[in-house]
């Protein structure tokens, strides 16, 4: 993900925001990452979503909060494959949008995707606790 999502992030109301190059982890594996965005209570934005919540028709079943209790949420970019900036910004902004509207995100998976036709906007929980 492009820094320039922080920016839009500070811009927006969210000056605690930051970016895994501004915190000097840029180039970090997945697995490298996991325990410095639940340590330090970020909620994590990817393009990487399987690599995350692992597959779509399972989220939980793998990936890196498979196996995570309490987080403070994750926030999944969908679009094509070698997503420009514009199109990052595009979701970003959407799922800006949507926090905005209900900020609580402790737990959940926040999934804004494109596919060439339509935006959709899903929300749910992770892990998927009753």
């Amino acid at each position: 993900m492009s820094p320039e999502l922080t920016k839009l992030a500070h811009a927006k109301g969210y000056g605690q925001s930051s970016h895994v190059v501004w915190l000097g982890r840029a180039g970090l594996k997945d697995w490298e990452l996991k325990p410095i965005i639940l340590d330090g209570d970020w909620t994590f934005v990817t393009k990487n979503s399987v690599d995350f919540r692992g597959p779509p028709e399972r989220p939980g079943a793998k990936g890196q909060y498979a196996d995570v209790a309490l987080h403070a949420g994750l926030v999944c970019l969908n679009g094509p494959p070698g997503m420009d900036l514009d199109m990052q910004i595009e979701l970003f902004e959407q799922a800006l949008d949507e926090v905005a509207t209900d900020p609580d995100l402790v737990n959940q998976v926040l999934e804004i995707s494109w596919d060439e036709k339509e935006l959709y906007i899903v929300r749910y929980r992770l892990p998927d606790i009753d």
